[in-house]
């Protein structure tokens, strides 16, 4: 257990958090699997530490996006302040100028619209990189890098590195001074693995010596606060040298750590002591190799190159926001209120096509526009709905979603698949009940058979030559709006079949775990394949779709 102060309630913190925190290495760099509370125990502390200590300072929070720092990071840090007793209104503002009873910063940003004003004249820079020059004329006393697997490092080191030099003059005195905290799951891709260098420089025998330094100071200023706590709760004040001994270890201890660099990759086996060793047995029976290594031992694991999407790159990736609808909504909005508003890669006045993929436990649609003049699908954003809720609650979802759209036309790609059966809803098959659905919510559905399904090694030849460019459409993925299903398009593997190799659904059929979510399996890249092989094959323009082979 660590507390803020004796009188307050206690907080618990696991070990690779309380380690981040007793460390506090200049840079620190933790790489750990989703629902580890990263940003909630291990960010959060941090960024309140830096605003609190170095009075008046300006810091950067680094988002890949606007977008996701106004969804996943921000209500996370807000969450964890407002449970240890910091509300926002009263102790910070957000994106506006503070109030006059704030004290006022060394340095006042010329826009108050991205930043976090604590009372004491501290701020917090929201740096998206979605955003051109947002580090500009900046002087940075630290920065938190959140999602750093989708932080651009060209982006990061030429534009926000340079920032953080620090007010030397004010805060020179302070190890955390020009502190840097990365925080990340593990990546998937040879661009968003650039903060796992910093491995390196960690493991040189100089840092390692350090580190073990720090670690032995710690332990020795526990002992000491213990022994000055014994002798005051016997009613005897501690003597001088005691306390001097323990502010002279502390600055030594500071020092180490202006110079220290920690890095730290967590898997589900630091938490052996709680999930216990007969859960990592179950988990390496029941999960795939591929999920059990990524998800259990957090093992460093590219896009598979030998898997059924092997030509997919990163540059498939894109980040488009509105920043003029973004700017609008403020920071007290509910993430979950989202709309297309915010995404700059939707053409309003058009129709927008779909594939979907139905599921007992899971049922997906995941979305897209051609763009015929550029050669490029881009698949605007994906959605799935999880057991008790089915295939009604998925389409409310996307016309919820889209509500905004000025074009209510969906182009339904489907195969045989929808037809005849409906495990997902009732006795009336998907085809018929996705239809209905989308009219309920007064969209027009122009729906295109693409008859049985396509073979898998015909698929896995059409969709990896639309990755290598050499079709009408290459596939681009809006990075913030397909999170889980570029996951499990870059982790679907290949198995032997009938007609040589096929598409791995060998993890499809097992129960879910924390570990092995559904949403991760192979299943929506089932609802994208049919939403590629569709505009690919039948591109739908006007009335009626377009046949490229001129047999229809």
């Amino acid at each position: 257990m660590a507390q803020v102060n004796p009188k307050a309630k206690q907080v618990y913190f696991n070990r690779p958090q309380l380690m981040a925190q007793l460390i506090a290495a200049r840079t620190t760099v933790i790489v750990a699997g989703r629902r580890t509370g990263k940003t909630d125990s291990i960010a959060a502390p941090y960024g309140l530490k830096m605003m609190q200590r170095m009075q008046g300072s300006t810091g950067g929070i680094v988002v890949p996006t606007f977008k996701h720092g106004l969804t996943n990071t921000l209500p996370g840090l807000f969450a964890a302040w407002e449970r240890w007793g910091f509300k926002k209104g009263i102790h910070y503002v957000v994106g506006r100028r503070p109030p006059k009873t704030f004290a006022k910063p060394i340095t006042e940003p010329e826009d108050w619209e991205q930043c976090i004003s604590f009372y004491n004249g501290s701020v917090a820079v929201i740096l998206s990189q979605d955003r051109k020059g947002a580090a500009n004329s900046l002087t940075l006393s630290w920065l938190l890098v959140d999602e750093a697997k989708f932080i651009d490092p060209v982006k990061l080191h030429q534009e926000t590195l340079p920032a953080n030099g620090g007010i030397k003059s004010h805060f020179s005195k302070h190890s955390f001074n020009h502190a840097m905290l990365i925080l990340s799951d593990m990546p998937q891709s040879k661009k968003g693995s650039w903060f796992l260098e910093y491995e390196k420089e960690m493991k040189t025998e100089r840092n390692m010596e350090i580190i073990r330094a720090i670690e032995a100071g710690v332990v020795e200023q526990w002992r000491l606060k213990q022994k000055i706590l014994e002798l005051r709760q016997k009613g005897v004040d501690p003597p001088s040298y005691l306390r001097g001994h323990l502010r002279r270890l502390d600055a030594n201890i500071n020092k180490l750590r202006s110079i220290a660099t920690y890095y730290r990759e967590y898997s589900s086996v630091e938490n052996v002591q709680l999930l216990g060793e007969q859960y990592l047995r179950d988990m390496k029976r029941d999960l795939t190799p591929l999920t059990f290594q990524t998800s259990i031992m957090c093992r460093k694991i590219g896009i598979a190159r030998d898997g059924f999407y092997s030509s997919m790159k990163e540059d498939h990736k894109y980040n488009d926001s509105d920043f003029e609808y973004l700017d609008t909504i403020g920071y007290d909005f509910q993430p979950e209120a989202m709309d297309c508003r915010a995404d700059r890669d939707l053409d309003r006045y058009r129709p927008i096509c779909i594939g979907m993929d139905y599921n007992a436990n899971i049922n997906w649609i995941v979305s897209g526009q051609p763009d015929e003049r550029l050669g490029r699908l881009n698949v605007l954003k994906s959605f799935f709905v999880k057991y008790e809720r089915k295939i009604p609650a998925l389409v409310a979802d996307f016309c919820q979603y889209y509500a905004h759209h000025q074009c209510k036309t969906v182009v339904f790609y489907y195969d045989t698949t929808a037809l005849g059966s409906n495990y997902a809803v009732n006795s009336v098959d998907f085809r018929y009940t996705i239809i209905n659905e989308f009219e309920k919510h007064g969209w027009h559905v122009v729906a295109i058979p693409l008859g049985n399904p396509m073979r898998h090694d015909e698929k896995y030849n059409l969709i990896n030559r639309g990755f290598a460019g050499l079709n009408r459409l290459t596939p681009y993925f809006n990075r913030q709006n397909n999170d889980d299903l570029i996951l499990a398009i870059q982790s679907a593997g290949v198995s032997r079949g009938r007609n040589g190799f096929q598409k791995d659904k060998s993890g499809e059929k097992l129960a879910e775990t924390e570990d092995d979510r559904l949403e991760l399996r192979t299943d929506g890249t089932d609802a994208f394949d049919t939403l590629y092989i569709g505009c690919e094959n039948r591109p739908y323009s006007g009335a009626s779709f377009i046949d490229p082979t001129g047999v229809m």
